[in-house]
């Protein structure tokens, strides 16, 4: 075998480790539902809280906004270890923490109803997801709700609105559709 042939063995060998060590991004998503970021045996959300694709409760929750803020009933509530790493894909509404000079969320609770956290009491922090993101969402667009992707981390975080259970580091961000 000459040394070019060598080269080109070796070559190869290093893209293939490579590319076996990257994650393969889509494959490793796990779609969640809300409920899945409550433990077993843990009261899920109160039914008062409208689901997510149920916009029926919208101005109710629109006339509430110039209330007082409504204080987090379980700032600490247990969350889902095994959760802790995995990719994911979750649906829900975004509540502004920090804003570019683009006009930009970028710093952002993902919550499971429209009006958490501003207009009706925030829900329990495993129900909360502290999300950083480098692309943001536009201001305007927050009244709808938006898909989420990244790495999940069981880790607390606090902000002036509420406390949450989850972080993550978004790789995506889109609308949600309802499906047909």
């Amino acid at each position: 075998m000459n040394r070019s042939s060598k080269m080109k063995g070796k070559g190869w060998a290093l893209c293939l480790s490579l590319a076996l060590a990257l994650p393969c991004h889509s494959a490793e998503l796990r779609e969640l539902s809300w409920d899945e970021l409550i433990p077993a045996g843990t009261p899920s959300r109160p039914e008062a809280q409208a689901p997510l694709h149920d916009l029926s409760q919208l101005a109710d929750a629109l006339a509430a906004e110039s209330g007082p803020a409504a204080v987090q009933r379980q700032p600490d509530a247990p969350v889902v270890q095994a959760l802790d790493g995995l990719g994911v894909k979750l649906p829900g509404y975004v509540v502004p923490l920090e804003v570019s000079e683009a006009g930009k969320a970028t710093s952002f609770l993902l919550v499971p109803y429209f009006g958490a956290c501003i207009h009706v009491p925030p829900p329990p922090s495993n129900q909360i997801v502290y999300v950083e993101s480098a692309e943001g969402i536009a201001l305007d667009a927050l009244y709808q709700p938006f898909w989420v992707e990244g790495a999940l981390k069981v880790e607390a975080a606090r902000s002036e609105l509420a406390d949450a259970g989850y972080r993550m580091r978004a790789t995506r961000i889109y609308p949600y559709e309802i499906p047909d």
